[in-house]
């Protein structure tokens, strides 16, 4: 059967863009019709368009155009890792332009009162970073998350346990959480693409996975028996909590958590 064809214009149209931007996108490399017509016109297909749909989609988001030009390659699964450093990076940004907004609000109320100038300005400036660098959590947590995390902390860790953390997490920086989540996220996407393909839990991708899971829980706990035992029980109270109560969202469930447990029954088996 043959596939229906679209002119430039019409495609335009369909995706609500002009028909200049559709042949931006040509010559960018990220939309090459899929024919001409006899009279030299760009013709598109229906997978065309589609194509043009996610090129929108992924600008909307904030993507680059070398960043969509790998998006549009990739599997969905890891397409998830893109959204989630973008997401990273956009949460960054809107504290930034928060941080500025302020200090303009500071500073004009300092100008009303006739006590305000340039060294004023950049005084409040270099405060407020000092600020924002003293807290990693708030650049990734709101205000609610952070006290749900130090209540769930102090219901189910010792005194001593967090006096354990805290020293381990002193060399924690804003680098390593950032790296630390997108692993997490990333353990999750897999887990769960694992079990839609039916993976066995004995594959060596499998296998692996638990071996770099394994690593994540190493640099949290440090192999400490009574902290493992804690965090297991803080983890089972935030799964029975209501989606609205929980101060994160959990990277696994369900299946993808039977999963998990069961490949790591079997890498401990073979170790």
């Amino acid at each position: 059967m043959n596939k229906r064809l679209y002119y430039t214009g019409e495609v335009a149209r369909m995706a609500g863009v002009t028909v200049r931007t559709v042949r931006f996108y040509d010559r960018e490399g990220l939309l090459s019709p899929s024919a001409h017509s006899e009279k030299g016109y760009r013709l598109y297909t229906d997978e065309d368009v589609l194509q043009l749909q996610k090129i929108l989609a992924l600008k909307y988001l904030g993507f680059s155009l070398d960043e969509i030009k790998c998006c549009l390659q990739i599997a969905p699964y890891e397409l998830g890792e893109w959204l989630l450093l973008q997401k990273i990076m956009l949460r960054e940004k809107r504290m930034q332009l928060d941080s500025i907004l302020q200090a303009i609000e500071k500073t004009e109320q300092m100008l009303r009162a006739g006590a305000g100038d340039w060294h004023t300005l950049l005084h409040i400036i270099q405060m407020m970073q000092q600020e924002q660098a003293g807290d990693w959590r708030r650049k990734y947590l709101d205000e609610w998350q952070v006290k749900r995390l130090e209540e769930l902390s102090r219901t189910h860790y010792t005194e001593a346990q967090r006096q354990k953390l805290a020293e381990w997490g002193k060399d924690f920086g804003e680098e390593e959480q950032k790296q630390a989540s997108l692993r997490w996220e990333r353990i999750g996407g897999e887990l769960r693409r694992m079990v839609r393909e039916g993976i066995a839990p004995e594959s060596p991708e499998a296998q692996q996975l638990v071996a770099e899971w394994l690593d994540l829980m190493q640099g949290f706990t440090h192999g400490d028996p009574d902290i493992i035992e804690s965090l297991k029980r803080m983890h089972t109270d935030i799964k029975q909590m209501s989606p609205e109560q929980r101060p994160f969202q959990l990277p696994y469930e369900g299946e993808e958590e039977a999963f998990l447990y069961r490949a790591l029954a079997l890498y401990e088996q073979r170790r």
